[in-house]
């Protein structure tokens, strides 16, 4: 199996290390790279997951009925804790935005719900997100994924005057332009120069790795993979729907 991170920051180094996770294999794969590199680190571990719909009550329009509950049951057999966060509305609401803002972003913390946004000027979407690297027109994953990430950890206070390391799963294989990430830099959302010395660095351990040495790994632990694997989809991060 291909080497899992030939370098990796000293997590000693960090208060919290925050796993954006989808439930897909390489969100899973990351989890894993962590935990094998440093069981000690288990207990600063915390899984993120964006709500793609929204906090919907059982609607759902992008997201795998099945997400939800599978990533919470691997939280639950790691025993990590994992927290929820979500634009008001979800993709359909951001998707038929028509001269109003874009929605209010909600994130739950160890502490309680907290939230921000919904104040900007009005505009207009009304787009289906394209098949492009371009993320401003594949829109989906900005407001809905990455957005929502860096609003929580600019908003919730308990990453003030401490050090966070964050970690996404992109790999370089999937795209020329993930191809350019680089595997460690600092997050969009870091401020540890400001009042609120706000350290937060972005990790993606498992850029460098092909599909096969993400499969790898998840059979190494045995780990049941996210069921839309099994059905034959190559990806988890939305289901296709008929509008």
């Amino acid at each position: 199996m291909e080497a899992l991170s030939c370098q990796h920051p000293n997590f000693a180094d960090y208060d919290r290390i925050v796993i954006g996770f989808s439930g897909g294999k390489d969100s899973l794969a990351c989890l894993l790279t962590v935990l094998e590199i440093s069981q000690e680190s288990r207990s600063k571990i915390e899984l993120w997951h964006h709500l793609i719909d929204g906090k919907s009550g059982g609607s759902h329009f992008m997201d795998w009925p099945i997400t939800e509950s599978y990533c919470r049951a691997v939280a639950k057999h790691f025993g990590i804790p994992i927290y929820f966060s979500w634009k008001d509305g979800g993709f359909k609401r951001e998707m038929l935005r028509d001269q109003t803002p874009t929605a209010k972003t909600y994130a739950e913390t160890p502490n309680g719900l907290v939230s921000s946004g919904g104040n900007g000027p009005d505009g207009t979407r009304m787009k289906f997100p394209q098949v492009s690297a371009n993320l401003s027109v594949r829109w989906c994953s900005a407001y809905l994924k990455i957005d929502v990430a860096a609003s929580a950890l600019r908003t919730d206070p308990r990453f003030e005057h401490s050090k966070t390391l964050f970690i996404t799963g992109e790999r370089a294989e999937e795209s020329p332009a993930r191809a350019k990430y680089a595997t460690m830099e600092v997050h969009r959302a870091d401020c540890r120069n400001g009042k609120k010395a706000r350290h937060i660095d972005h990790w993606r351990p498992v850029h460098h790795l092909d599909e096969k040495a993400v499969w790898d790994i998840i059979q190494k632990y045995q780990i049941n993979p996210h069921p839309a694997y099994h059905l034959g989809f190559g990806r988890t991060s939305c289901m296709k729907v008929s509008v």
